[in-house]
């Protein structure tokens, strides 16, 4: 492991605290909604096309999801659906939006034992609203030295946040469930990664090829960056 390690940033969502599973379990009732149209698996296929046409619109995000929903329903039912139909649509991005926030394990054991030995970071995609309400409800906001909500994750938005930060590239870890997203850009740009799977990952995010770097680890969990630092 890199020992010029001074910043340790962290994904949030399925990194820090619990989210896939809440978006597919509200598409899953999404197609339900819709197999009057469709059958559920074309529905989510839909759903799938317009959330990737419109993400340079929208970016990461519930409400970008909602949009996305109403705009599939349209489509789908080539614009006969009732408006109670989008009501629904429209309820369950609201719901998604009031899930209570479920902290990984070890998360806060982890955060403790770093607490004043590294300049910590949450470093998230999502809505700006949406992902300050998770942070404030997870009480790890005291945690962090700074918290980027950004609208992608690639190389030129993690360059952005070095130069915030004023640090070198070789002093940052970036520790996070999506090796597109929390992985590929940091070692690019020289950082060091860390990935931590987690069993339930978006569709846009997966990444099947074995990774092979020197600034890069794989984890089983959060608290295992504690034996390697």
């Amino acid at each position: 492991m890199n020992n010029h390690i001074t910043t340790i940033a962290f994904d949030a969502d399925d990194t820090l605290w619990i989210n896939e599973p809440y978006f597919q379990e509200a598409e899953k009732e999404f197609c339900m909604l819709l197999e009057d149209y469709l059958p559920q698996h074309s529905v989510s296929q839909e759903l799938f096309k317009t959330e990737m046409q419109n993400l340079h619109l929208y970016g990461y995000g519930v409400k970008g999801f909602m949009l996305c929903m109403i705009e599939t329903i349209g489509r789908v039912s080539n614009n006969t659906a009732s408006l109670e139909l989008v009501n629904k649509a429209i309820q369950l991005g609201q719901d998604l939006l009031q899930k209570p926030i479920e902290l990984l394990d070890g998360v806060t054991e982890t955060l403790e034992s770093l607490k004043g030995k590294y300049q910590l970071v949450v470093a998230t995609k999502g809505d700006l609203l949406d992902q300050e309400r998770k942070l404030k409800n997870s009480g790890l906001q005291d945690y962090f030295h700074h918290i980027e909500i950004m609208s992608d994750k690639k190389e030129n938005d993690y360059k952005k946040l070095l130069k915030h930060l004023d640090c070198k590239p070789e002093n940052l870890l970036m520790l996070g469930n999506s090796i597109k997203s929390d992985i590929l850009p940091v070692l690019e740009i020289g950082g060091s990664a860390a990935h931590i799977p987690y069993h339930v990952t978006w569709t846009h995010e997966q990444h099947e090829v074995n990774l092979e770097h020197p600034n890069f680890m794989e984890l089983k969990s959060v608290d295992e960056i504690l034996k390697l630092l």
